[in-house]
């Protein structure tokens, strides 16, 4: 509950003293149609690359079904304190429902969830590029650049080196059993033991599935970052934020600095988070106040909340009708 008061705190507390609420309805109720239906529709395609990330990692996963899993675990992600978890589980029993295995399941979501980490590490280096070849490079942008370029390199790296051998990644395994033994003994958890031989499985099944899959997983997961960011640009220009005051490139620091920060699960969703820290960054870019609110609201509203009432009518849907196995093909 302490995650969720956070984020209730900075919307009710903190927001209102940065714009005034008022003047952002204004701004917001003066979108005309087609601007609406032209943010309506980003926003969809943007809730539809989310699938085509999980299609990679798992062959033979019908857009559908990814779709039904996808919306469902994302609203209790977006909703719920500690939701990323329950998710997960969620996740789990879903893809279980349609047929397919604990392996298949828990290789797609390590390779999916490592590859969105290493595109959240990727964007601050990538946006600091592009500032710093059309512009001065905000100090705070440089400080997230060279944390991500550390952790991805990091991350990179430990992927590397359990790719690399059996004895490797069984070593590593062990060793990861190990701390997690002795950090869960004091609450009578573990002790956890042959995580060498799991570390070992995993690394020739992923090594297999990427040797496959590797390109599809990185387009994938770059169309739907980049989705995401399109529309918070398109939202930015409708609501009164000219490329004059913001530029795409400092736009797209502002979002990768975000979504880095909200790779920690603060707040559900990154609720709170995200627009304060979106705003500031926006702001500070040079954008006013007031349109800055009303664009990243927008933004939210279209790319956070929408999902809610989304994965809802999956949930009913999912439990109504018995679910129909996929039969995964033999090579991908």
């Amino acid at each position: 509950m302490l995650s969720l008061g956070i984020a209730v705190g900075l919307l009710a507390g903190v927001l209102p003293n940065v714009a005034d609420l008022s003047a952002v309805w204004r701004v917001v109720r003066g979108l005309e149609i087609g601007q609406i239906a032209a943010l309506v529709l980003l926003a969809a395609w943007n809730i539809a690359t989310y699938q085509f990330v999980m299609m990679s990692a798992l062959p033979g996963l019908p857009w559908r079904q990814a779709f039904m899993v996808g919306q469902i675990s994302t609203a209790v992600a977006n909703t719920i304190p500690a939701g990323g978890a329950i998710g997960v589980g969620v996740t789990y029993a879903m893809f279980s429902s349609y047929g397919f295995s604990a392996t298949e399941i828990g290789l797609a979501a390590a390779l999916t969830g490592l590859w969105n980490t290493f595109v959240k590490l990727g964007l601050p280096i990538v946006a600091l590029g592009i500032v710093a070849v059309t512009g001065d490079a905000h100090p705070a942008l440089l400080s997230t650049a060279l944390i991500g370029v550390a952790i991805l390199v990091a991350a990179v790296t430990l992927l590397a080196v359990v790719s690399a051998s059996d004895r490797l990644a069984v070593g590593i395994g062990e060793r990861l059993g190990a701390v997690a033994s002795r950090l869960a003994g004091p609450v009578r958890r573990g002790p956890f033991v042959d995580w060498g031989r799991r570390f070992r499985d995993f690394r020739v099944r992923a090594s297999g599935l990427l040797a496959r899959r590797w390109m599809w997983l990185t387009l994938t997961t770059v169309l739907s970052h980049g989705s995401l960011f399109v529309l918070l640009l398109v939202s930015l220009r409708m609501l009164g934020v000219p490329g004059t005051a913001v530029t795409w490139p400092e736009a797209l620091a502002a979002f990768a600095l975000v979504r880095l920060v909200t790779a920690l699960p603060i707040t559900p969703g990154g609720l709170g988070v995200v627009e304060l820290g979106m705003t500031a960054a926006l702001v500070l870019a040079g954008g006013t106040q007031t349109a800055v609110v009303a664009a990243v609201l927008v933004f939210r509203v279209l790319s956070y909340l929408a999902q809610v009432p989304i994965g809802l009518v999956c949930w009913i849907i999912w439990r109504a009708a018995p679910p129909t196995p996929s039969t995964p093909p033999t090579a991908a």
